[in-house]
C-alpha cells in the first residue's frame, strides 16, 4: 500500500492549506480514513477521521470548527481542508487508514507532509 500525500507547506497564521492523500494498493471504502499529526517532542495526535460511509466525522478539539475532512472513494483519496491556521498547527501530518472509527486500529500510515504556520 502506498500513500501519496501533498498540500503541505509554509503558510502565515490565519491562512489555509488543503492536504490530499491518494492511496494506491488498498480499497479505501474498506476503511475509516483520517489524519494524525506529530509535533517534535510531543505525542502523536489524532486530528480528524471520516467513517467508511462518510457519514461520520471526528475532529480533535484543537481543530474543531477550523478543519474539515472529506473522502472520495472513487479517487481513493482523503482530504483535509485546514482554515484559520495557527502556529500550534505546525506539525508533520500523516494520512492513515483504520479498521475502526474514529481511526483506531491503524492499518497503514502515509509518509507524512510538513505543515508550518509562521509569519
Amino acid at each position: 500500500v502506498q500513500f501519496v500525500e501533498s498540500g503541505g507547506g509554509l503558510v502565515q497564521p490565519g491562512g489555509s492549506l488543503r492536504l490530499s492523500c491518494v492511496v494506491d494498493g488498498a480499497t479505501l471504502d474498506d476503511y475509516a480514513i483520517g489524519w494524525f499529526r506529530r509535533v517534535p517532542g510531543k505525542e502523536l495526535e489524532g486530528v480528524s477521521c471520516v467513517s467508511r460511509s462518510g457519514s461520520g466525522t471526528y475532529y480533535a478539539e484543537s481543530v474543531e470548527g477550523r478543519f474539515s475532512v472529506s473522502r472520495d472513494d472513487a479517487k481513493n483519496a482523503v482530504y483535509l481542508q485546514m482554515n484559520e491556521l495557527k502556529p500550534e498547527d505546525t506539525a508533520v501530518y500523516y494520512c492513515v487508514t483504520a479498521n475502526m472509527y474514529p481511526c483506531f486500529d491503524i492499518d497503514h500510515w502515509g509518509q507524512g507532509t510538513q505543515v508550518t504556520v509562521s509569519s
